[in-house]
């Protein structure tokens, strides 16, 4: 069956029931919609305050490859595995973008039998979240022409405004566009643009938040544009939009409480992507996990290089998160496309391919183990083309690298085909006091930042930009010197050319752009060609997406 099809078939339990048969959590404390997905209260997850934390573990992968690697298939399939040992595991997820739903990546609730359900209802519209997100954005979109048309008091700049627009949908025609035309009762006349919901700083805000309070205290601190004189900035706070913005996010900061197919607590909440933006769920979700179970999952978006090291720098700076382990997830196949083998040929054997590509592998472990300080386990998501010679020649490379590899069966077999990859986190977590270190230390320069990442993880020389960016990351030290950076790239590849597998060394990262980012705290740096507004395929995943007279849904993945 498909992905779909086995999730149409689980038998789920009414969460509400669910949540206090497994963590005695009180209806009272739940929001349900529907039978099967209900929001838990921020007054009840502040009453565990005092409770002690469960043990984290993150999963990431080795660089995204059109052959998949299944990053949450594993932390799924995981979580249930150590469930099913007897070990009080919550799984922490992102919650999908229709934008990867509708174009070539698919939805992200798992696969096989290794899924969080409803399947469907948590990869279209879910409990609204992204909806809040997206109106909340463009509501300060809406004040900040309002004001100018108004007779701009502010004395906003309208060349200078750096406040797009979000919808949630890969539509690479609104990257660019112009508003206010048709005369001066439409506004003023000036260039915008639109990027896709999960790249807004409204959705990292509401990520990194840790209350109703200091989220509206950071929606306030946006920066959405200068003055007239080219230095002052106007926050969204002078134009009076963060109350209101909070207001809309009522609900939406409230975490998800889904299950699994063999009905298990998760908790999906929020979504930014790993390649521009910080790549994980929300502190709230992670940490309220932590105080109902005693081992909490979770993942990190794209490869280790990405949602890994922001997981690092990114949200455990800011929130005192500490990891124990981390989970890296490869595939035989994806591999062998690191290798040079085309995606046409990767259900035959290759070890040539499959030795090459290791090098993908090597690097992530590398930088898992020497630039985050945290233990490693390799884990093989096992495909049924993957050949018993392949498997070995992986297991033997992985050893001779000082790797735990184990080949994992999850998406076949779901919780019961990841017990052996179970054991072995566990045993690294139950044994091991947490800690870990940061790729960069928060008092070198913004410039110094970045440079750490490019040259420490993706294997570069160095790091160059034009003078522009570099007179502007030299001003903000002052101010947001002490910020986190976040590197807006390719997933793809260690370098910003998506076509070069493997692991590159020797290449320069080329800042072309940097984004303040102050309600969030931390500075965007865009590296190479990436697009903050994504562009659907040739064929998107929307041509075959339909419903029929029964309100089922096929096509989705």
């Amino acid at each position: 069956m498909s992905d779909i099809e086995i999730a149409q078939h689980a038998k789920m339990k009414p969460i509400i029931a669910l949540a206090k048969e497994q963590y005695g959590i009180e209806a009272e404390h739940l929001d349900p919609f529907g039978h099967y997905k209900a929001k838990i209260s921020l007054e009840y997850i502040n009453s565990l305050k005092d409770k002690a934390d469960g043990k984290l573990i993150l999963v990431t992968a080795i660089s995204p490859t059109p052959a998949g690697e299944g990053k949450t298939t594993t932390t799924v399939g995981l979580g249930d595995a150590m469930n099913r040992l007897g070990k009080k595991t919550i799984m922490c997820l992102r919650e999908p973008s229709l934008g990867p739903c509708f174009g070539v990546k698919g939805g992200a609730a798992g696969g096989g039998y290794a899924q969080v359900v409803p399947m469907e209802d948590i990869n279209l519209h879910f409990t609204g979240d992204f909806h809040a997100i997206g109106v909340a954005h463009n509501l300060l979109s809406a004040l900040i022409d309002n004001h100018i048309h108004q007779g701009n008091a502010l004395d906003i700049d309208p060349r200078r405004i750096q406040w797009k627009r979000v919808v949630d949908m890969n539509d690479r025609a609104l990257r660019n566009i112009v508003v206010g035309m048709g005369g001066a009762a439409n506004g003023y006349l000036r260039e915008d643009g639109y990027d896709i919901v999960v790249a807004s700083e409204v959705m990292a805000i509401l990520c990194l938040a840790t209350g109703r309070v200091d989220l509206k205290e950071r929606l306030g601190r946006i920066v959405i544009g200068y003055k007239s004189d080219n230095k002052t900035p106007v926050y969204a706070r002078d134009l009076n939009a963060h109350g209101a913005m909070a207001a809309l996010l009522k609900d939406a900061i409230k975490p998800n409480l889904v299950q699994t197919l063999e009905n298990n607590i998760a908790i999906i909440h929020g979504g930014p992507f790993a390649n521009i933006a910080h790549g994980c769920n929300t502190v709230t979700a992670t940490k309220t996990a932590l105080k109902l179970a005693d081992y909490v999952v979770t993942e990190a978006g794209f490869g280790a290089d990405l949602g890994a090291e922001k997981f690092i720098d990114i949200k455990c700076r800011m929130s005192g998160l500490t990891p124990s382990a981390v989970v890296l997830v490869a595939t035989v196949r994806a591999l062998k496309f690191h290798g040079g083998a085309s995606k046409d040929e990767l259900n035959q054997e290759n070890l040539a391919a499959l030795e090459k590509g290791f090098v993908n592998l090597e690097r992530h472990y590398h930088n898992i183990t020497q630039h985050y300080g945290l233990p490693c386990v390799v884990c093989i998501n096992h495909f049924t083309f993957d050949s018993e010679a392949e498997i070995a020649l992986l297991q033997e490379k992985c050893l001779a690298l000082g790797a735990e590899c184990i080949v994992s069966k999850h998406w076949a077999e779901g919780g019961a085909g990841a017990e052996s990859l179970a054991e072995a986190v566990i045993n690294i977590v139950d044994q091991r006091a947490p800690s870990f270190t940061f790729v960069y230390d928060e008092n070198l320069s913004l410039w110094e930042k970045i440079e750490a990442i490019a040259t420490k993880l993706y294997g570069a020389a160095g790091i160059s930009a034009n003078a522009k960016v570099k007179a502007q990351l030299a001003a903000w030290n002052a101010e947001y010197g002490k910020f986190p950076v976040c590197i807006a790239k390719t997933q793809m590849s260690f370098s910003t050319n998506a076509t070069v597998k493997g692991a590159p060394s020797g290449h320069t990262v080329e800042i072309r752009e940097v984004k303040l980012a102050n309600g969030a705290g931390f500075i965007v740096a865009i590296a190479g060609d990436i697009m903050t507004m994504p562009g659907l395929p040739k064929v998107p995943a929307a041509e075959r997406i339909d419903i029929d007279d029964d309100g089922k849904i096929t096509g989705l993945f």
